[in-house]
């Protein structure tokens, strides 16, 4: 239980600093050293902070690639908050498949109702589900199962083709 709190610490500061990224394009480093004076940020999964802000920064145009196919629109008119939130997903989804898929799209969601629009959860519930069935397929295949394997192996450069 104390880790799944100090993950889901981590993903809201994450949120915060790809939000943060999105709008100045601020280095990883300097949102990093921003968000460290932030009250709490010591009580956070410092490993997992830096996987994903690192990870979704050097990554970005291969997460844009791969949520593409699954928006309704241009990632450029997706709101901040919920275009950060979906990366964050992406990112999780596409290079951490030790954290099952619907852990990941549930925190997504948990993380764009606390910052994004009043329905905006849903749009982001909407698209990591669709981006789950490309890059975990046999894992989202058994979403009748009640606990999902995390055992999956999906490759870190794998990308999707349209």
């Amino acid at each position: 239980m104390q880790t799944k709190n100090i993950r889901h610490r981590a993903r809201r500061f994450v949120t915060q600093g790809i939000y943060q990224w999105l709008l100045s394009h601020a280095s990883a480093q300097e949102i990093e050293r921003q968000l460290r004076d932030e009250p709490n940020f010591n009580k956070i999964d410092q490993a997992h902070f830096n996987a994903l802000l690192y990870g979704i920064i050097d990554q970005a145009d291969t997460l844009s690639q791969q949520l593409a196919p699954c928006l309704d629109r241009p990632a450029n008119e997706l709101s901040i908050v919920e275009h950060a939130v979906l990366l964050i997903g992406a990112y999780e989804l596409a290079w951490h498949p030790d954290i099952p898929y619907r852990v990941v799209i549930n925190e997504a969601i948990e993380l764009a109702k606390t910052y994004g629009s009043i329905d905006g959860y849903k749009y982001v519930n909407g698209v990591l589900n669709k981006l789950a069935t490309q890059l975990r397929a046999e894992e989202s295949s058994r979403c009748g199962s009640s606990r999902p394997s995390d055992t999956t192996a999906v490759p870190k450069n794998r990308a999707i083709s349209s």
